[in-house]
């Protein structure tokens, strides 16, 4: 679906099919198709196997496929990536190694030229930030190589961390570990469709196409606002607590991300009678606000909360990833303006290797700064040495 969304928007499908010849996973076609869903004009685009892998791989198998390859080097890391969060999310709904998960459903070639294929597209189109709506998972059960599962499989399940979702339509499973972990890896922030102008919108067709239910991915495809000219309004909702248990406040803060809150901070304060306590403020877009509200109402002892819109200045975004010992890391990295950027790695991305290897948090955020640091620097001689032979 990702694939025929771009080319819906304006990929062209030879230049597409020339740049996957960098991968080493031959014997396949590409072939693109208009096709309608629930009354939306979308390409379908398949993966046409002649011959070539037949059997499950392993992720070793996938991580030497790519980091083999002649892909631009965003791409490999962004695929590795991308597999590293799958073979995760597999290790912990089936109890097994990350390094040991066999990939059924997406271990043929027609997948990994999918989820490679989906990053490719993106570099060609010159994409530098990716937002994504809430995701619909579906409901009802699927059947799987581990047997009949309710929707959303575990793998989906453990995927769906820190990623708002929600449940509509027929039932049937709407949302795939493998475009799960695709989304996931190439999307900077999930909200609201962002402050840009168009300039195309990609349709991309499903293999089923239920009863009214359209099912296609739409994408917008357009230019940023400028750092100064990039505002948009936000909802702020606060609450005073003070009698809350301080166990409590994780899962309360957890909740209001899940809810839809952008952001949420604690800060300590001075009550009446002299009591401490905790003025606990989340941040949401107008759509999520009462979601969130509700989540302050059920989980504290409040008896009511505080809202109010502000309008905030958001720099212009987007996510690279590198990759150190044990395990990629999105780097998310703001626009400055004039050539200047600042850079953070993900947390947890850097708290799921440190609990793999039980280094230090700190040693991991440091490793991941210094290789993106490591990979500008390789880039910007690279960019320099091109403009010496011209």
């Amino acid at each position: 679906m990702t694939l025929g969304a771009l080319v819906n928007a304006g990929l062209p499908l030879s230049d597409l099919s020339r740049a996957l010849k960098d991968l080493p996973a031959g014997g396949y076609r590409l072939r693109a198709k208009s096709v309608t869903r629930g009354g939306l004009a979308a390409t379908k685009v398949e993966v046409v196997i002649q011959n070539g892998f037949r059997a499950p791989l392993s992720l070793r198998r996938i991580q030497r496929l790519i980091t083999g390859s002649r892909l631009p080097h965003a791409v490999r890391e962004q695929s590795l990536a991308a597999f590293d969060r799958l073979a995760n999310a597999e290790g912990v709904a089936h109890r097994v190694n990350p390094t040991d998960v066999t990939f059924h459903e997406v271990g043929v070639v027609d997948s990994l030229v999918d989820v490679v294929g989906s990053i490719v597209g993106c570099h060609l189109l010159g994409i530098q930030r990716i937002t994504s709506s809430p995701v619909n998972l579906g409901s009802g059960f699927i059947d799987s190589a581990h047997g009949r599962l309710p929707v959303p499989g575990p793998a989906v399940a453990a995927l769906a961390r820190h990623v708002p979702v929600y449940s509509a339509g027929p039932a049937r499973e709407l949302t795939t570990p493998t475009g799960l972990a695709l989304l996931s890896t190439l999307t900077q922030e999930f909200g609201p469709l962002p402050l840009m102008r168009p300039t195309s919108i990609g349709y991309g067709a499903g293999s089923a196409d239920p009863h009214d239910w359209p099912n296609a991915l739409r994408i917008f495809v357009g230019e940023s606002e400028s750092a100064i000219e990039s505002t948009d309004t936000i909802v702020q909702i606060e609450t005073n607590v003070d009698d809350l248990h301080p166990q409590a406040y994780e899962t309360v803060m957890e909740r209001l991300f899940a809810a839809g809150a952008v952001d949420v901070a604690l800060t300590p304060t001075m009550m009446k009678h002299a009591r401490p306590g905790i003025v606990c403020t989340a941040l949401a877009p107008p759509a999520k606000a009462q979601a969130v509200a509700g989540v302050l109402l059920r989980e504290t002892s409040t008896l009511g909360v505080r809202m109010q819109e502000v309008h905030r200045v958001v720099l212009p975004r987007r996510i690279e990833v590198v990759r150190i010992p044990h395990g990629t890391v999105r780097m998310k990295v703001a626009e400055m303006g004039d050539g200047r950027i600042k850079s953070a790695p993900e947390y947890q991305d850097c708290k799921r290797i440190a609990d793999q290897t039980g280094r230090p948090i700190r040693e991991i955020m440091e490793d991941a700064a210094l290789a993106y640091r490591q990979a500008q620097g390789e880039v910007k001689s690279k960019q320099a040495k091109g403009k010496g032979r011209k």
